[in-house]
């Protein structure tokens, strides 16, 4: 079982098809236990192995604060954080998927070690910087 960073091959295809549309479409973050198989063969979102909480919901949460750009060649979007409350769960990994889409996978994100919700109970996921350079989504 591995989390394997990447954006998805189907979401590559799917761009070309015109299926995405980040100004429009309704985007989701979901956490994922080490046990999580996830990578590039990921097509849709999946349960399976999903961290389970209290203050934690099936799916995980809708991304806000979407904001898509481009520079230096580079097209990114970029989201706000995310935070879980009153939550007691370890993640080590993240899918983005389209909900709008049939639940359309995006990318996989694997946190390098397991994360535990921190003090009082929170979980955060702090997206990088709007940049060509750090953004969460790059296609250059």
């Amino acid at each position: 079982m591995a989390i394997t960073q990447t954006l998805t091959t189907s979401f590559k295809l799917q761009l070309l098809q015109a299926v995405h549309n980040f100004t429009t479409d309704t985007f989701k973050i979901a956490v994922y236990t080490s046990a999580a198989t996830l990578g590039p063969d990921t097509t849709v979102y999946t349960s399976s192995n999903e961290v389970t909480s209290t203050g934690y919901t099936a799916g995980g949460q809708t991304l806000t604060g979407v904001i898509v750009s481009s520079a230096n060649g580079v097209a990114f979007v970029t989201f706000n954080n995310v935070t879980w409350s009153n939550v007691t769960f370890t993640a080590r990994g993240a899918l983005i998927y389209n909900s709008s889409k049939g639940n359309k996978s995006v990318a996989v994100y694997n946190f390098g070690v397991d994360q535990t919700a921190g003090a009082l109970n929170v979980f955060n996921i702090a997206m990088p910087a709007d940049t060509a350079n750090e953004a969460l989504i790059r296609i250059s």
